[in-house]
């Protein structure tokens, strides 16, 4: 797998400015109309590695090990989804002769990824949540501006205002006038003459700030939210991209989710499911009554209603599912083992089943609760 940073010459932590301004320099170096036809296959190994890494989504999957321009991945080699008359379109101003005019120095913000834990109860009710996120924000300095004065940009004097350059370029067909952006304004058409030293004439600054994530309730573990407006800051001051914020649910100790539906398991005495009981459980609604019927089978389950997850954009809710888990001591005393010896006795279902039932097939649920208790004995 090719190691797109290196291509571009910067480091794992790079920022945005710092690949687009290695990109530029390397596009115009091996441009095959100037350097010639033989760094095409250079310039195209470039623009894939630019088309990864300023691609949040491509630069994640590359950072992760996975290389997004892979058939595999789902794109293209080469030059992917670029067209190579864009490209040059973009950092050469608009082709041979011609050129597209100066690149606004306002320009609109990325959208942003980010990931948030929350608790499986905050995906039951929903909730607020905060969030803290490291992006491109306006600039307090200049406020956007980009100038340490705020005075506005001025006219570029080797451009003249166009935010491009012409030059000769000798191809095999001959010589050709070429545009390309001009260097002293970066294709702008206009200087910052005292820029912010806070962002370089950027009008934007990378900070952390704190966000605050409407959960809706019922979301469910893998769940992408889109925070409209929340966003990095583009340059210039340019306006926000999206915020997209991917949930993630963090497991519960003590119930396990299907659904919309909530599990939890309680091992109970075995006298509790001979005789019935009525005992308290936890939700998260508080504690509930919790009524074991008379008679219950070990892995038996007795549903609480409404007490489960919010279902999605309804008002509904599931419900609670509470298994079963009956506990049947290991050893017991003399007393104990003649109170059950007694019971035997007395038990019409273990007086007429002292040859075990037998079936090809799991008779687990017909056992009877006596006949557990005598097997797990034996």
């Amino acid at each position: 797998m090719a190691d797109y940073y290196e291509t571009l010459g910067v480091s794992r932590n790079a920022t945005d400015d710092e690949i687009k301004k290695a990109y530029r320099k390397l596009s115009r170096k091996y441009h095959p109309d100037i350097a010639g036809p033989e760094f095409e296959d250079k310039f195209k190994e470039v623009n894939t590695a630019y088309d990864v890494l300023s691609d949040p989504e491509k630069r994640s999957m590359f950072d992760q090990g996975v290389d997004p321009m892979s058939p595999n991945a789902g794109a293209g080699a080469g030059f992917g989804s670029a067209d190579f008359g864009d490209i040059f379109s973009t950092f050469f101003g608009g082709g041979f002769g011609s050129g597209s005019g100066p690149i606004p120095r306002t320009q609109p913000g990325r959208d942003s990824l980010a990931s948030l834990n929350v608790e499986l109860k905050t995906a039951v009710f929903g909730n607020r949540e905060k969030l803290n996120v490291t992006m491109y924000a306006v600039c307090d300095t200049c406020h956007g501006n980009g100038s340490a004065d705020g005075s506005a940009p001025v006219t570029c004097p080797q451009c003249n205002g166009s935010g491009s350059v012409q030059r000769v370029v000798r191809t095999m067909l001959g010589q050709m006038m070429s545009s390309q952006p001009c260097e002293r304004c970066e294709g702008h058409g206009t200087i910052i003459e005292n820029p912010c030293a806070s962002c370089l004439g950027q009008g934007r600054v990378r900070k952390q700030r704190t966000i605050t994530v409407s959960v809706p309730a019922g979301v469910e573990d893998g769940t992408r939210l889109r925070l409209q407006g929340q966003g990095e800051v583009g340059e210039g001051g340019g306006s926000a991209g999206d915020l997209y914020v991917d949930i993630s649910v963090r497991p519960d100790e003590t119930f396990t989710r299907d659904g919309s539906n909530l599990h939890c398991w309680i091992r109970v005495p075995m006298t509790w499911a001979v005789l019935g009981h009525e005992t308290h459980i936890s939700t998260f609604d508080g504690d509930r009554t919790l009524s074991i019927p008379a008679g219950s089978q070990p892995e038996d389950t007795i549903t609480l209603d409404n007490l489960g997850v919010t279902k999605l954009n309804r008002e509904e809710r599931g419900n609670l599912i509470v298994h079963l888990e009956v506990s049947i001591p290991k050893k017991l005393s003399n007393q104990e083992k003649k109170l059950i010896s007694d019971f035997e006795g007395l038990n019409k279902e273990s007086q007429l089943k002292d040859k075990p039932q037998q079936s090809s097939k799991s008779i687990k649920q017909n056992r009877g609760f006596f006949e557990k208790l005598r097997h797990a004995f034996s």
